[in-house]
């Protein structure tokens, strides 16, 4: 039988490191050093990375061993792989024992061969129509190299098991068999990376002839030569005879030419497909063996193996998960690099000459004469590895001078850089450290070199750096390829690093530096990790201090309102939340506002830092002070957990008493000026479930109400605190619609000459009587009217009813003036014009001396000469000025010297004890001297029994007003008493004590309906 073997192929496609400098699948690997680079096929030895010390190395070994392998297969490729598995142990099986018959052996031998053949020529091309990717060339051209096996072993099939006749020397299967070789050489030249120079191919040609001349030469000394000179057969015959073997060495010449230089583009596709070409070949070099090539019949053992080689590259395109591109260049060149492989790629050449020299020793042993097929063979092979070894040797200079000028090119970017740049090796020890070292940290980088890094960082910081290298060495690198650091690093300066260490830290190091803040960016290296690092230390300082300022108060330096917040929030949502002990003081600077009037605002924040130094003085280490605002203050006062509830309150009601009292003592501020304030404070305590705000508005109320009490004390919070807030702010919610609902009415009480009991005028009173039927008198709805601008329409409808009324009586005989009450800073207002008065007595036509204005309440902020001038302007007009509430302010004796006032009007303070004090007697006496002197009307106001009518005429006083006559009257009554005119006095009424009828103020008495 002809040798022409009926070899069912596969293609293997492979790619060694070349002469062209590229690692596999495209990808830049970092500058070698200069002992690494090995020339032609040379491959860096890399290992795995790890953290600062050795912990972290054990925490790469974990982390990388938890996650699932890439290349691992899933369960649809073990199924095929066992059904593959299956079908060749059977057709194994069966070959090894003849398959039972000689015609079904025939029928398996030649059918079988040509079905797996077909199977995986169809598997192939479906495989290349699906994936339109660079390797689709490559798979088609092994679906035609599969194509013509299959069809090469069915036609020998026609001859063996249909026609029952041998088959010819020379027929079309040798057609088919020679061209199934040559589309799977291309097919590995498609999926091998290509050489990118010129030398990359002269290297890659020399390689297949140095490994396929090498062959020739053993297998033409072993085989070839017999086959050449064989008897009896034609040029033809012989040369077809020899075209097998010698394809079958091309083939293997460019498998392993190639197996170094593989694509990492499905790359476990590509080795299926080199083992299915392995085993082909296997299988041709036993085929040409004279031993089994002279007993060889279809369906023999042998044919197994070219049925499992057609199946392995049917399976090879589907079977294994293909390995994504962006997946293969993530891992990095730790994966990517193989230093057996490069080796062996490196050795191929020498291997191929050894494999030569060894087929012409077998020649010698064997006695026989060197063929000068041998000779010549073996010539080329030696002149093509001297030829290979010249054009890496030119080409390992120039990589040398290359790599030379990147290493001076990176080492000055390093060495320049103003960050220290570090390699740590996976014990954790510095292999390198960039001279910036020296300027950045204050150590020479030779100092550093050697020591562990773990050493240079702070202890406090040790646990989180730790913590982050593990996880960063966990991810995937495609996913996060750096991560960032900042930690405190042992600089070699001396001193303390200030604001660039916490306090809890110690600022100093151990050695006598001090700690830097430095942050690193780390990146995977081949040996361990790079740090690229550079110092934060004025960044984290100036972060720091605008942290604080955020949280300060700019003048005292207390905690503020945000800062003191959310530390309230902390002590009630901590271990604390339970502690009812826990307060919270407000404190609000009474007469502060004086004090910034007086002698201006720098001795007004002279005082402030030192009621804060105080405040700050006073409380616990562990509580805190804060400055809201103004001169408003705060304390959280933490509970201790150890107190009952009434102890714990009379322990923070001594602490604001004595925070009180160190307040309110004398400061020097101004250049020695020394000024008092008082402090209002209102305390309030934790409850549980209680939130931060609800802590902050009951102190905020409890001192609100100390105010209102008199200043200058301390109040506790109550719940009713919060019910009357809620009343009054229903109540001025709906005295902002009463004036345009119509719900005020204007109502006047008489004031009574003394002398005769007529009346000389009326005093104009506001009542408020609400839609539900409520009626508040001025005492109330005055209160809170806190509202400016509620405030000034209220007084300019009183101005202006009281007029238009006045004008009204005015036309019908009722001459009577009517007098109506304003503050000093209400005239002076400019929400009221200066001619707004003017304008209402010209347009009511109100005659002159009709109109008095009280002045009430006269403030010391308000300017005397402003009010001088608008009274004199009024007085022009034929308006007189009644002085009201003398007795009581603070600057009645100043305002009665300087202001032009036509009648004095006593406080209802001076009046009400009277009767029963003697020394009041004698001051309002003296008071009403002073008026007469000054030629001066005096009114006394509230007077409400008899027994004070006497005692103020019998003083000199001239006229009254209270209940002793009349209270406030509508416009109805008012006429009625006009024209009556007339209060009957009392006369001579012995004063008798416990026999006095009770005393009503005007302000509680009913009003009739309107």
């Amino acid at each position: 039988m002809p040798d022409q073997a009926k070899p069912i192929r596969a293609p293997r496609a492979a790619g060694p490191h070349d002469c062209d400098g590229h690692a596999p699948g495209g990808a830049e690997e970092p500058p070698a050093r200069p002992h690494e680079s090995s020339g032609c096929g040379g491959a860096a030895p890399e290992g795995p990375v790890s953290a600062p010390g050795a912990v972290i190395a054990r925490s790469r070994v974990g982390g990388d061993s938890g996650r699932p392998g890439r290349d691992r297969p899933g369960i649809g490729s073990i199924v095929a792989q066992v059904a593959l598995g299956l079908i060749c142990a059977g057709y194994t099986t069966g070959a090894s024992l003849g398959w039972g018959s000689p015609e079904l052996a025939l029928f398996m031998g030649d059918f079988g061969l040509s079905a797996a053949a077909l199977t995986a020529a169809v598997s192939c091309f479906l495989y290349a129509r699906a994936h339109r990717g660079s390797d689709r060339p490559a798979w088609l051209l092994f679906a035609f190299s599969s194509f013509m096996a299959a069809s090469g072993n069915a036609v020998w099939g026609w001859y063996e098991v249909v026609l029952r006749a041998p088959v010819p020397d020379s027929s079309v299967a040798d057609l088919f068999f020679l061209l199934f070789a040559p589309p799977a050489v291309v097919g590995l030249l498609v999926l091998a990376k290509k050489p990118v120079t010129r030398a990359g191919w002269v290297c890659l040609g020399l390689d297949a002839w140095l490994i396929g001349g090498s062959l020739l030469t053993l297998s033409w000394s072993l085989a070839l030569a017999r086959t050449a000179h064989f008897e009896g057969e034609s040029v033809s015959q012989a040369a077809l005879s020899l075209a097998y073997p010698l394809l079958d060495i091309v083939l293997v010449s460019m498998v392993l030419a190639l197996h170094f230089r593989r694509s990492q583009a499905n790359r476990s596709a590509t080795n299926t497909a080199i083992a299915a070409l392995a085993l082909t070949v296997l299988c041709d070099a036993l085929f040409t063996s004279p031993l089994l090539r002279e007993n060889y019949a279809s369906g023999q053992l042998l044919d197994a193996g070219w049925f499992a080689g057609s199946l392995l590259l049917a399976y090879a395109p589907w079977g294994v998960r293909r390995l994504p591109d962006s997946t293969a260049h993530a891992r990095g060149p730790w994966l990517h690099s193989r230093p057996v492989a490069g080796s062996l790629a490196a050795l191929t050449p020498y291997l191929a000459a050894a494999v030569c020299t060894l087929g012409i020793l077998y020649n010698v042993v064997e006695g026989r004469r060197v063929d000068r097929v041998v000779v010549l063979t073996g010539c080329a092979v030696v002149l093509a590895l001297v030829v290979r070894q010249g054009i890496m040797l030119l080409d390992n200079i120039a990589l040398t001078h290359e790599l030379a000028q990147k290493e001076n090119h990176f080492r000055s970017l390093v060495q320049g850089s103003s960050d220290v740049i570090m390699i740590a090796a996976p014990t954790g020890i510095l292999r390198y450290v960039s001279p910036a070292a020296a300027g950045v940290y204050g150590r020479e980088a030779d100092e550093l070199i050697g020591s562990e890094l773990a050493s240079l960082i702070h202890p406090e910081d040790l646990g989180a750096v730790v913590h982050e290298v593990r996880r960063f060495l966990a991810a995937s690198p495609a996913d996060e390829p750096t991560t960032r650091i900042e930690c405190r690093f042992r600089s070699g300066r001396g001193g303390t690093s200030g604001g660039a260490s916490r306090p809890e830290a110690g600022g100093e190091a151990e050695s006598g530096g001090e700690w830097l803040n430095v942050e690193s960016t780390v990146n995977r290296h081949q040996g361990g990790l790079i740090f690229n690092s550079r110092d934060v230390t004025e960044r984290v300082r100036l972060q720091a201090q605008l942290q604080h300022n955020a949280e300060h108060d700019p003048l005292t330096d207390l905690p503020n309102r945000a800062l003191f917040t959310r530390r309230v929030r902390q002590a009630l949502g901590g271990r604390r939340s339970s502690d009812p002990g826990t307060a919270v003081l407000f404190i609000d600077l009474d007469g502060f506002k004086g004090v910034n009037d007086r002698l201006g605002h720098q001795a007004g924040d002279d005082l402030l830092v030192q009621a804060a130094r105080r405040l700050q003085e006073s409380v616990r280490a562990g509580d805190t002070a804060a400055r809201l605002g103004g001169d408003e203050f705060a304390a959280l006062i933490l509970g201790d957990g150890g107190r009952e509830q009434d102890a714990r309150e009379a322990q923070v009601q001594e602490i604001a008493d004595r925070l009180r009292l160190t307040l309110s003592r004398p400061y020097r501020v101004d250049g020695g000026n020394e000024v008092r304030v008082a402090a209002s404070i209102g305390v309030a305590f934790a409850e549980p479930g209680m939130e931060a705000g609800d802590l902050l508005r009951n102190a905020d109320l409890a001192m609100y109400r100390a105010k209102a009490a008199g200043k200058d004390r301390v109040e506790l919070y109550a719940p009713q605190m919060q019910a009357e807030v809620v009343r009054r702010t229903e109540l001025a919610a709906r005295l902002r619609t009463a004036l345009h609902d119509g719900e005020f009415a204007l109502l006047h009480q008489p004031v009574v000459d003394l002398a005769t009991g007529r009346i000389s005028a009326v005093s104009a009173q506001a009542r408020w009587r609400s839609t539900q039927g409520i009626l508040f008198t001025p005492a109330e709805y005055l209160r809170v009217t806190d509202d400016g601008e509620r405030t000034a329409e209220l007084g300019r409808w009183l101005l202006e009813e009281a007029v238009e009324q006045a004008a009204e009586r005015a036309g019908i005989g009722h001459r009577t003036p009517v007098s109506i009450r304003l503050s000093a800073r209400r005239l002076l207002d400019r929400s009221l014009p200066l001619g707004s008065v003017e304008s209402l007595l010209t347009r009511h036509g109100l005659p002159s001396g009709s109109l008095i204005i009280e002045l009430a309440d006269s403030d010391a902020r308000t300017s005397l000469d402003e009010l001088e001038q608008r009274l004199v302007t009024l007085r022009r007009l034929g308006v007189r000025i009644a002085l009201d509430g003398f007795g009581s302010g603070h600057v009645a004796i100043d305002a009665l010297r300087r202001l032009p006032v036509d009648i004095l009007k006593l406080d209802r303070g001076l009046v009400e004890g009277v009767v029963e004090s003697a020394r009041l007697r004698k001051i309002t006496r003296g008071v009403l001297r002073i008026a007469g002197e000054l030629g001066l009307q005096t009114v006394a106001e509230g007077v409400d029994v008899p027994e004070q009518v006497l005692a103020l005429r019998a003083m000199g006083c001239s006229h009254a007003q209270g209940m002793a006559f009349s209270g406030p009257l509508d416009e109805y009554r008012l006429r009625r008493a006009l024209v009556r005119d007339e209060y009957p006095l009392p006369g001579a009424v012995p004063v008798r004590a416990g026999n006095r009828p009770p005393i009503r103020s005007n302000t509680e008495t009913p009003v009739p309906p309107t």
